[in-house]
């Protein structure tokens, strides 16, 4: 990408040509959005908030990225497959050409504030949300799905109960907490109870079993996956299953929220996200479906697994004091680090599943951003956390996003910001991954979650916090 230098851009003012005035190309910010006819839904609010962030932001650059970045799943992942009688939506995750449960739900979760002034923003969350639905009760176990029911695709010889129409089958617990955090909070912001059918209900049983079965007090439970491949992360250790866990209420999650397999099943992480998804589960169930029986049986795991967190999953550093686990197995032993990948400790507040204040929290956030963490990195560009999925000195974005997110520090959000800014690799979106030194090195060139990820955190600032854009 050919960019003006800021020396050209400070000759163009000092000749008269106020910068505010020059459109995004004359500054040297070329158009790399989607062209208008290519994109795959439109909608006259987004792009009036875009206009309205450009116009009173002053920093040209997060003007031209917020463009690029925000409206990023709107113009290029999602499809309507809604028939006559049911809204459906499918949102693929970028360069992969399939729907992640939790991709999905995190991709659309910015657009929910602005449902009530968009009623195809509206219609396009319902039909994820009975998407969703349709694809949980296929396979609760799966995290990847096709809209071709019939699609045998590249991780199809997997030896699991792999199917037609699944394009993976890692187990992972957040894949069955993101969608109940998205109909959670669409069901709040419109109060609309469409989307909580006999499927929806279905699929909330699939998930209630899945979990317990999970738990793994009377067996290993009917998941057990394996792949033939090079890399240690993208398979299950004996048999299939994983290293042996100690039953003591916390739920196996066989796979990390970045597809890596776990070390030590209990990931504490996924674990309190589930906590907060079967309370928020429940209470539409009660509320809205008169269910109170399934209701009492999602509360009464939820205190199961908090309480088993709570002994489990909390454990002595000798640095930090008292401090969240990323990993533990039940018998005694733990893994310490974090992911980038969300959920993650660091990420656990913006989930909404702990207190950005909490003393624990406070203590493993300052853990996981320091060199004691052994996938943060600090480099000539930049700092943050990476993880094992794309290896060593890689920095991911996602994790500098959540850094401002729990941060109760200006100047700590300002510089997250700042940094986003610069490393981008002058291509004007976000990446899966950069490296510490080079931000041009970097893997993923569509990855539409990182991309509404970073204009939800603009758009946030710049309604609560405005200055720190200047």
């Amino acid at each position: 990408m050919k960019r003006r230098t800021f020396l050209q851009n400070s000759a163009l003012i000092g000749a008269g040509m106020m910068a505010s005035k020059l459109s995004f190309a004359e500054l040297g910010y070329p158009t790399v959005r989607v062209e208008q006819s290519k994109r795959h839904f439109s909608s006259k609010v987004i792009e009036d908030v875009i206009k309205e962030f450009q116009k009173n932001v002053k920093d040209k650059e997060l003007g031209w990225l917020f463009n690029n970045c925000f409206p990023n799943t709107l113009d290029t992942t999602v499809y309507d497959e809604s028939t006559a009688n049911k809204k459906l939506t499918y949102v693929i995750t970028g360069d992969i050409d399939a729907m992640w449960l939790r991709d999905s739900s995190a991709q659309v979760w910015p657009y929910l504030h602005f449902m009530k002034k968009d009623k195809k923003i509206q219609d396009l969350i319902l039909g994820l949300i009975n998407k969703q639905a349709l694809c949980i009760n296929i396979d609760p176990y799966a995290n990847a799905f096709y809209n071709d029911p019939t699609k045998e695709g590249e991780w199809f010889s997997d030896h699991t109960d792999m199917k037609a129409g699944l394009h993976e089958r890692k187990w992972e617990i957040d894949s069955l907490c993101y969608p109940i955090r998205l109909a959670y909070a669409y069901w709040k912001e419109t109060n609309d109870t469409t989307p909580f059918d006999d499927i929806w209900v279905e699929s909330q049983k699939n998930i209630y079993k899945t979990f317990v079965e999970q738990q793994r007090k009377d067996s290993l439970g009917p998941y057990k996956f394996e792949r033939t491949t090079p890399r240690g992360t993208d398979t299950l250790q004996i048999d299939g299953y994983g290293y042996p866990v100690n039953p003591v209420g916390l739920i196996v999650s066989s796979f990390r929220p970045s597809d890596d397999c776990s070390i030590f099943p209990f990931l504490i992480p996924s674990n309190l996200f589930a906590v907060v998804s079967l309370r928020q589960s429940a209470e539409i169930l009660r509320k809205v479906k008169n269910n109170n029986e399934l209701a009492t049986k999602f509360e009464a795991l939820a205190t199961e697994v908090e309480t088993a967190v709570n002994r489990y999953g909390i454990v002595d550093h000798p640095e930090h004091g008292r401090i969240y686990a990323f990993e533990v197995d039940g018998y005694g032993s733990y893994l310490m680090m974090d992911d980038a990948n969300v959920p993650s400790l660091l990420a656990l507040p913006y989930l909404d599943a702990i207190n950005v204040n909490d003393e624990v929290y406070q203590r493993t956030r300052n853990y996981v951003l320091s060199p004691k963490n052994p996938f943060f990195y600090k480099g000539t560009a930049a700092e943050g956390i990476g993880g094992p999925h794309i290896g060593r000195d890689m920095i991911w974005p996602m994790s500098i996003i959540m850094r401002a997110f729990t941060s109760n520090d200006d100047n700590e959000i300002r510089n997250c910001i700042q940094t986003l800014k610069k490393t981008h690799g002058d291509t004007g979106f976000m990446h899966e991954s950069f490296h510490k030194d080079d931000p041009k090195k970097f893997t993923r060139h569509w990855f539409a979650w990182t991309n509404t990820l970073f204009g939800e955190l603009l758009w946030k600032t710049y309604k609560e916090k405005p200055n720190l854009l200047a």
